[in-house]
């Protein structure tokens, strides 16, 4: 049976597994059902799939519905957290929660399960406003997500509350013996002049097939700051579909960064919704991979309201046989004056048997705005590697000399110390190389 098949005909049971805990989005499941059904999963026929396709990973008898707990002691996984930083985490294996690796609070602001939210009266009223509002309901993938998720986290942070500490939400999987798809949904609403950052990681722990299918919807109140950042550093074995739709008003600032290093492929789609004047949207991105990696980046930025500013600059090393895939869209809407809009994309190719795709795109019906865009890709300078080699650097170091130059002005504006410290360690265990300095 295809996994369209079977997701279809698994969904009653999928609903009856509940126990009646979440009869009122019983409707919202339905009509995501029906927008999968008549979809199915995006092909290369269409012009946004056009350098990605899924045929290899949708061959996979995957498990929909994961019931088992399976527990995992913290010295095994630590190393997939902030070091030994104090923050609160929401930790997910296999789609199920994790309480003993988990610290949650409701002490101000809410950091906890989304089912909760969803089943508590409390919350029934941010539920009612804000949860698959954001969504894009006409695509597949986001509808297949809104059917089946069930658990993820929930952060609420109320007006004016600035979070002293980052909120980690990490997800992992060790299913060996069987493939997994997992569905998780995020819900994150962050109240007028709040401030939170929050650290997204996605990890296969052992060589298990997984499937991650999820869904982040944003809420960004006026003059809200956000900080979030995703950390994608899988096992060759993950398949990763990300789907984040964020929603700002007036004054609210966010910042996206994407920091790709792992998984067998990765579709990582972003879209920006401005809907108050003088909004700044940032999106960084740093993409590094081998062998037969694929990494997919697809962002929007929909200017709708006048005096905004977007940003979005992303860095890309390929290597071996890898595929990068960068499609970047600015719309302008006819009303959203005074717009500035810039987007960049630089590539290295380090193997000839690796490939980049990019297409960079701008969609402007205003006529007083400044909006640019602009795409590289090449190998590294000649030059400059003369310049180091002859100065006594071996090849391997000053490659990676030239590649940390590179991604220097994605990394430096990362706020959170530890994963600075972390993204560069990373970066220099990719390389090969032992890091003596920090970036």
């Amino acid at each position: 049976m295809e996994l369209k098949d079977k997701l279809i005909t698994s969904f009653v049971a999928f609903e009856q597994q509940l126990q009646g805990e979440h009869d009122t989005l019983h409707n919202i499941r339905l009509e995501g059902l029906k927008t999968f059904e008549n979809k199915g999963f995006p092909t290369k026929r269409e012009e946004a799939w056009k350098y990605t396709s899924l045929n290899s990973i949708l061959k996979n008898d995957f498990c929909v519905l994961p019931k088992s707990k399976i527990a995992i002691d913290y010295k095994d996984v630590k190393e997939y957290f902030l070091g030994d930083s104090d923050t609160y985490k929401l930790v997910f294996i296999n789609g199920i929660f994790s309480a003993h690796l988990s610290s949650t609070t409701h002490e101000g602001i809410d950091v906890c399960l989304l089912s909760s939210a969803l089943t508590k009266p409390k919350y029934k009223m941010l539920i009612d406003a804000y949860y698959n509002t954001c969504a894009d309901k006409t695509d597949s993938l986001t509808a297949l997500n809104t059917a089946y998720a069930v658990e993820g986290a929930f952060v609420n942070i109320p007006k004016s509350k600035v979070v002293e500490k980052p909120i980690e939400i990490i997800y992992l999987s060790t299913i060996e013996d069987q493939a997994l798809l997992v569905q998780p949904r995020n819900l994150v609403i962050v109240g007028e002049n709040a401030h939170v950052q929050i650290l997204e990681r996605h990890q296969s722990v052992s060589e298990c097939s997984v499937f991650t299918n999820s869904v982040t919807e944003i809420f960004a109140a006026k003059r809200a700051i956000v900080d979030f950042y995703k950390f994608q550093n899988d096992l060759e074995t993950g398949t990763l579909i990300d789907n984040t739709f964020i929603k700002q008003k007036q004054e609210s600032r966010v910042s996206m960064h994407t920091f790709s290093f792992g998984g067998k492929l990765t579709r990582n789609n972003l879209n920006f919704y401005q809907e108050g004047e003088r909004v700044d949207s940032t999106m960084k991105g740093i993409t590094l991979i081998g062998g037969k990696q694929h990494v997919d980046h697809y962002t929007l930025v929909s200017h709708d309201q006048p005096n905004c500013e977007s940003f979005q600059d992303y860095k890309g090393l390929y290597d071996d046989n890898s595929t990068g895939v960068f499609n970047g869209k600015i719309y302008v809407d006819k009303i959203a004056q005074k717009t500035d809009g810039f987007q960049k994309n630089n590539n290295i190719l380090l193997s000839d048997k690796a490939q980049v795709y990019a297409k960079p795109q701008l969609e402007i019906f205003a006529d007083d705005v400044r909006c640019s865009h602009g795409c590289t890709i090449g190998q590294l300078d000649g030059d400059a590697m003369f310049y180091l080699r002859q100065r006594g650097i071996p090849e391997k170091e000053a490659k990676a000399l030239l590649m940390y130059a590179f991604t220097d002005g994605v990394t430096e504006s990362i706020r959170i110390p530890e994963l600075k410290s972390k993204v560069a360690a990373v970066i220099a265990e990719k390389l090969g190389v032992t890091m003596g300095f920090e970036i």
